[in-house]
């Protein structure tokens, strides 16, 4: 018997939230593994080439490095609103000042990126060179000097370090328009799991996880692409057993045309 352990989540943004509008279709990709153990994000991601937004866990770090051309397989962007959640923390527990002007300056670039939000990525990438650039750097060149003041085993002091350590990572989408400030699309795929875990545990085998991965693999980009999950997999089962196998492409929720019934049904 065995409990959900993780539950990987790759998600490309849908459309209506994709912040560099995007032409690729939505869509959400989910993954079992029994533990944390990096070998798992390794073999998952194996083939992926690109940009990887997320936390900080050590797992992905071979991904990061570089290949024998130089150049590594994925580049890191690192996540904003995990580093303001640090602050935030420390802010709710202690009402540091210091922790509320870190809150503070990270909101300012959040202000920048709503007004080119849905923007082309040569507009954003343009905006965000002349508005967060400059912030940017001075958040950074402030964190140190706020390192000198505060205790070095505080948890403030450690978030000013994870930002400090993944500079690198954090300014990318401030070279580069297509990536987001942060993975909050990713995130909030994952409450369905988390709330359902706890239910789970105990219940069932690997199998009876990675057949749920599959599902909300499917459940969520139907989402995504603005499909009512119910009204899409009836009609898809219903027509896949006659459906030429040379046209299955066109059963994808991006390309999905429901029946007369399916729509129906649809809410």
């Amino acid at each position: 018997m065995c409990a959900i352990h993780w539950l990987a989540r790759y998600v490309y943004i849908p459309e209506k939230q994709r912040p560099w509008a995007g032409s690729s279709p939505p869509g959400a990709v989910y993954r079992f593994a029994p533990n944390w153990k990096e070998e798992h994000v390794l073999s998952h991601l194996a083939e992926a080439r690109g940009i990887l937004q997320a936390d900080g866990y050590k797992g992905y770090a071979k991904l990061y490095q570089p290949e024998p051309d130089g150049e590594p397989r994925l580049r890191e962007a690192a996540c904003w609103a995990h580093l303001r959640r640090d602050f935030h923390g420390f802010w709710v527990s202690t009402k540091s000042e210091i922790a509320r002007e870190a809150l503070d300056r990270i909101g300012k670039h959040y202000d920048s990126e709503r007004d080119i939000n849905g923007q082309a990525a040569n507009v954003r990438h343009a905006a965000r060179q002349k508005l967060s650039q400059p912030k940017v750097s001075a958040f950074f060149a402030w964190s140190e000097q706020q390192l000198l003041r505060i205790p070095g085993k505080s948890n403030l002091a450690k978030a000013f370090r994870y930002g400090l350590n993944r500079q690198e990572a954090f300014s990318l989408f401030l070279t580069d328009g297509r990536v987001a400030i942060d993975n909050n699309p990713a995130e909030r795929a994952l409450p369905p799991i988390g709330i359902g875990r706890k239910n789970w545990l105990f219940a069932g085998a690997d199998t009876g996880a990675e057949t749920l991965a599959r599902a909300m693999t499917v459940i969520e980009t139907a989402k995504l692409n603005g499909l009512d999950p119910q009204a899409y997999l009836a009609d898809v089962l219903d027509r896949i057993h006659d459906h030429k196998i040379n046209r299955l492409d066109e059963l994808l929720p991006w390309n999905w045309a429901p029946t007369k019934a399916a729509s129906g049904q649809a809410v």
